[in-house]
């Protein structure tokens, strides 16, 4: 079994839901304020866990998976 071909698999499906789920946060931010985040503290309300590895760039998330 390759451990580390599984656990790598694994990070970039993780990665991925992450910056999904970061991206729907920026549309709930946007229909609220009718107009984009620029940092991506604005957007803790409609997130839970930590999403310091993102950041808003152009008014979409910007990180791991993205």
């Amino acid at each position: 079994m390759n451990v580390d071909g599984l656990t790598g698999s694994t990070r970039t499906v993780a990665d991925q839901a992450s910056c999904h789920s970061v991206e729907g946060a920026v549309v709930a931010f946007v229909a609220q304020h009718n107009a984009a985040p620029t940092t991506i503290k604005q957007l803790s309300p409609y997130l839970k866990g930590d999403v310091s590895a993102y950041r808003i760039v152009a008014g979409r998330a910007a990180g791991p998976g993205c």
